[in-house]
């Protein structure tokens, strides 16, 4: 039976501070949805403009998709300019990678105001390309980055451990540990009328003058500015769920006998493969190994996807072993630009931080610095580029794709027949769906024997969610909700569990 994943590197041995959960009811300025980079950076930023910020996350700080990155800090971002390009013209690839810079500095001018300790160090990245095929993606990566002012580098000579066939590099990136970055953030929210809740999930806003967010317990935080910093937009009010795709993604952490080559890569095409180096307090050399991506909610979320990344780094790197594996989910907007602003047009009280397309440090931090500008009514040179209302007519193909995937699974998945008779035909440590009545329930039996029982209907727009075998979770293919083996909400935009059900 292939080994269950594992936490992050991120979160192993990692001192944090733990934050209560909200039991009453509480009135703030801004009110922050989500505990991760883009949340905490959002809150801070507000609370130093003299707002009272309240953070609601519903599990705990960094725990989410930032305790779960490879905490890569680039303006390159493999292929992202020239994919941008395609559908917006230069001028807004040129506005990205200044965003994307401007969030470096920022990152950077916290960590030495606040002296934190978080492994920062600037490095080159690189785009490569790992088959000749790719050649004419590096190169145009190049190019759109050279006119957006980056002063990139094309060559063939890299540090990496293998020859490539191509390769575009950017000097004086960075990286850092973004589990202790985050939570040094948001230890300085606390204080002065300023709150972060854990353990506490949202589950509706009322709009108004205050706006009200109503937790699952109950208690309510009233507040003149409501900002969704959630990895995937909440309350589904502009439909950004149907503007995006969820993707998943793979990562192993490689302990390595001797000190990787100081630098950070990414192929430019399939099968992507990602690394960086990581040293931590002692002395000890890691490898970072990502990729093997797919849609939320496909098939092809096997164990296997671990496997071939522990393969590529036993290949190229000289591996001790491989104690951590771990998977993320990242929302992907249809257009490459991530969602930041106004909720909606002429919302004054709901903004949005989210979509950052597998590039979070930067994209959350800058659309921390926009939001946190417009709150404070000041201009902002980027809210126009990352305006989440805009229209992108050549993105056009990429929404009806999108949303022919969403039908063609509502309607199949009901049509398509039970994987199992009974429960009993279910082996330990995996799942099948099995049908009851006229109705599909899922049901896995864990590795000691017990069943876990749920319904297979998504309680965002009714989908029916797939097993996970990677992550032994319940994911929507439609939509990227996903739910533990007992049906609870592991991310949204879903914010209800999954029904229990008795099966015989």
């Amino acid at each position: 039976m292939p080994a269950p994943a594992t936490d992050p590197l991120w979160l192993q041995n990692t001192p944090t501070r733990s934050y209560p959960q909200l039991s009453g009811n509480v009135e703030v300025d801004v009110a922050v949805i989500g505990g991760g980079i883009a949340g905490i950076t959002t809150a801070l930023l507000c609370k130093r403009d003299g707002a009272r910020v309240a953070v609601l996350e519903r599990g705990v700080v960094a725990g989410g998709a930032t305790g779960y990155t490879t905490a890569k800090i680039s303006a390159l971002q493999q292929t992202k300019l020239a994919q941008i390009q395609r559908i917006h013209g230069q001028p807004t690839a040129t506005m990205y990678a200044g965003a994307s810079l401007e969030a470096i500095a920022l990152i950077e001018t916290l960590i030495r105001e606040h002296e934190i300790d978080c492994s920062w160090e600037r490095l080159p990245d690189w785009t490569y390309a790992a088959y000749e095929s790719q050649v004419d993606a590096v190169r145009e990566q190049a190019e759109v980055a050279r006119g957006a002012g980056l002063d990139v580098h094309e060559t063939t000579a890299t540090p990496l451990p293998f020859e490539v066939a191509a390769a575009v590099r950017l000097d004086d990136q960075a990286q850092f540990h973004p589990v202790r970055y985050v939570h040094a953030l948001a230890q300085l929210i606390p204080s002065d009328g300023s709150h972060v809740f854990e353990r506490t999930a949202v589950a509706k806003f009322d709009d108004g003058d205050p706006g009200t967010l109503t937790t699952e317990d109950g208690h309510t935080v009233s507040a003149r500015a409501v900002v969704v910093c959630s990895n995937y937009p909440l309350l589904d009010r502009g439909l950004f769920f149907a503007r995006m795709k969820a993707a998943r993604s793979y990562l192993v952490a490689a302990r390595v006998a001797d000190e990787p080559a100081q630098a950070m890569a990414i192929s430019a095409g399939e099968p992507t493969r990602s690394m960086r180096p990581y040293s931590d307090e002692g002395g000890v050399h890691w490898v970072l190994v990502g990729g093997e991506g797919h849609s939320t909610g496909a098939q092809e979320a096997q164990p296997e996807r671990y496997e071939a990344l522990e393969r590529f780094a036993r290949e190229h790197f000289d591996v001790v072993d491989i104690p951590w594996r771990w998977s993320t989910q990242d929302g992907m907007p249809l257009d490459n630009l991530p969602y930041v602003g106004r909720y909606l047009p002429g919302s004054q009280h709901l903004f949005v931080n989210a979509g950052h397309q597998k590039w979070g440090m930067t994209n959350g931090t800058i659309g921390a610095r926009i939001v946190a500008d417009q709150i404070a009514g000041r201009l902002n040179r980027y809210a126009d580029t990352f305006d989440p209302n805009r229209i992108a007519v050549r993105a056009a193909p990429e929404l009806v794709k999108a949303q022919a995937t969403v039908g063609a699974h509502l309607i199949g998945d009901r049509l398509a027949p039970a994987e199992a008779a009974s429960a009993d035909e279910v082996p330990r440590g995996e799942a099948r769906t099995v049908r009851e009545g006229i109705a599909k329930v899922g049901v896995h039996r864990d590795d000691d024997g017990e069943l876990h029982t749920v319904s297979l209907r998504c309680t965002h727009l009714g989908c029916l969610v797939h097993w996970n075998a990677a992550e032994r979770s319940w994911d929507c293919p439609c939509h990227g909700s996903r739910f533990d083996i007992d049906g609870a909400v592991l991310a949204g935009p879903a914010v209800a569990p999954l029904e229990t059900r008795d099966v015989s």
